[in-house]
């Protein structure tokens, strides 16, 4: 193998793109482009001499995604990743979200575990081989709006792309391959009713009241689920359903006339997202027929469907061995299902602790970077270079 000195030094790497907000919301004055961070990207990969290829999305062309090659032929290796960030509180950090700051060997920054980080740790791997080395294609791929939308994968099935027979997405598992994980709908469900004076409840038609059947509908159902469904290998067994936020009415002497529910529903895989929902849509109409209640019900976004490779996959196992932990399944949804749609064997793999995602303070330690660099290098070499 031969080293390529072109790349800048992997703190400069990721301090490069800490600095370039790139939030992703479903909330238009929080939402930010990632076409600086792809950018840098580009540029280093075309230095270290990959084909690169800028994706902007069609229905937003301030997003982008980037296919990277290096090699020819058929078959080889996908490293992928997300470049968007969630929102932050900024009064929450102790440090600026947009520098990197190392502090007792951790390196502190909006997306340095999820997952900036895992971009130069990548890079510096492929750039361990000449192109000469190769015997089938190493790709990095870079997607945008992981984090609301997953609009960039999305967009990656529709245009069939990138084709190879394996594909790691180095989302943070602590170097753990995650061969499946649950999957994820944001539900509302909206009640128009008829406000009026609340002396007289037959004035109006209260929409709270008839949340709250459905409500209890929806509780029933969770149980219907959990009866139904089981999966012992995740560590919360069950599909679950999460009544989180609802905001209704205006005051304590006013008929409610608007309620509004927002849930957060996960199954488990072999679990079909889209009859689950309508069977969960049918079970709310049938709740308020008699209510006299309208009903506006829709998902924030498209579902992000279960994910689960063949634990005996050859990836899955290859990382185990070089990893050292047993192969495993979490919660959190990741892009999984749609590089798996492309046909190759896909697995969640990658440095850092899920538990500093999403967080104020998120940090990537510095012991988890030269063991991903060497990890993915053995698996370069094994579906690259043989």
């Amino acid at each position: 193998m031969k080293a390529h000195p072109v790349l800048p030094k992997f703190d400069d790497m990721l301090t490069t793109l800490v600095g370039e907000p790139s939030i992703s919301s479903t909330s238009p004055d929080i939402d930010r482009s990632n076409l600086r961070v792809i950018e840098h990207l580009a540029n280093w990969l075309n230095d270290a001499g990959f084909t690169t290829e800028l994706m902007p999305l069609p229905d937003a062309p301030h997003k982008a995604n980037m296919v990277a090659t290096i090699g020819s032929g058929e078959g080889g290796l996908v490293l992928a990743g997300h470049t968007d960030t969630v929102p932050f509180d900024d009064s929450k950090w102790q440090t600026d979200p947009f520098k990197v700051k190392a502090i007792d060997d951790r390196l502190y920054g909006l997306g340095t575990c999820d997952m900036k980080g895992f971009f130069p740790i990548a890079l510096e791997a492929a750039a361990s081989f000449a192109a000469g080395d190769l015997t089938k294609p190493l790709t990095i791929v870079a997607t945008s709006d992981e984090e609301s939308s997953m609009a960039g994968a999305r967009y990656l099935v529709e245009q069939g792309r990138p084709q190879a027979d394996y594909a790691i997405i180095g989302e943070p598992t602590g170097l753990t391959p995650i061969y499946a994980h649950k999957g994820i709908a944001f539900l509302s469900i909206k009640l128009q009713g008829k406000s009026g004076h609340s002396s007289n409840p037959e004035l109006g038609c209260n929409a709270l009241d008839s949340m709250h059947k459905v409500m209890g509908a929806l509780i029933d159902f969770r149980r219907e689920l959990g009866e139904a469904y089981n999966n012992p290998a995740f560590e919360v067994q069950v599909p679950t359903m999460n009544l989180g936020c609802m905001h209704a009415g205006d005051s304590p002497n006013r008929i409610c006339s608007q309620a509004e529910l927002q849930i957060d529903l996960r199954l488990l895989p072999g679990m079909n997202t889209d009859e689950i929902i309508e069977q969960l849509k049918e079970r709310v109409r049938q709740t308020i027929s008699e209510c006299g209640t309208s009903l506006l019900m829709d998902t924030h976004y498209p579902p992000v469907p279960p994910f689960e490779s063949d634990l005996q996959g050859d990836l899955v196992q290859t990382l185990a061995q070089h990893s050292g932990h047993a192969p495993g399944t979490v919660a959190f949804g990741t892009e999984g299902h749609y590089l798996q749609s492309l046909g190759m064997e896909t697995v969640v793999f990658g440095p850092g602790s899920i538990d500093q995602a999403h967080q104020p303070n998120e940090y990537l330690a510095r012991d988890q970077i030269a063991p991903a660099q060497n990890i993915l290098r053995q698996v370069i070499s094994r579906y690259c270079t043989s």
